[in-house]
């Protein structure tokens, strides 16, 4: 049996949002809001959905690709400054199988009256399972921003 191993990547993302930091953080924290902008591909289709948003609470978003795949988000938030900062971690799962774990930082700023900068890091330990073929880091981090950021174009095409 071959051993996992772990290799870690970090990514940054900013956004301007067309909306106040008040509306922007507020569509992070309200569970219709993020359920509506949160999902990374417009095929994959929401089964179970949870948002408790405060110091201590869990989200968790189970979707279902047309292939029948299962993708579980599993996060617990760690810190939270109203319309300034959230700090999250979480386990990413597909097909029960535990593919990473990461630390999030989104930060908002108002550069102008009536925008907010929002700014997104991801550090991700990327696990290699025994067993789990296929494996890039490359990809896998790829994936990971051009997931993120098409829930980002669904965050800006909500708040407009």
């Amino acid at each position: 049996m071959k051993e996992g191993f772990v290799k870690h990547s970090t990514f940054t993302i900013e956004r301007i949002l067309p909306a106040s930091k008040e509306r922007s953080f507020a569509a992070w924290a309200n569970a219709e809001s993020k359920r509506k902008w949160f999902a990374c591909h417009d095929d994959w289709k929401t089964a179970a959905f949870s948002l408790d948003f405060k110091v201590g609470g869990k989200e968790s978003n189970l979707v279902l690709t047309p292939e029948g795949g299962r993708h579980v988000f599993d996060a617990t938030f760690y810190d939270i400054v109203p319309n300034e900062r959230i700090v999250y971690a979480f386990g990413m799962y597909v097909n029960d199988i535990r593919i990473s774990v990461s630390l999030v930082t989104v930060l908002f700023e108002s550069p102008t009256s009536g925008r907010t900068k929002m700014t997104f890091t991801e550090q991700i330990v990327l696990l290699k399972e025994p067993g789990r073929e296929g494996f890039s880091t490359e990809e896998e981090v790829r994936g990971r921003v051009e997931g993120t950021n098409a829930g980002f174009d669904r965050l800006v095409n909500e708040l407009s």
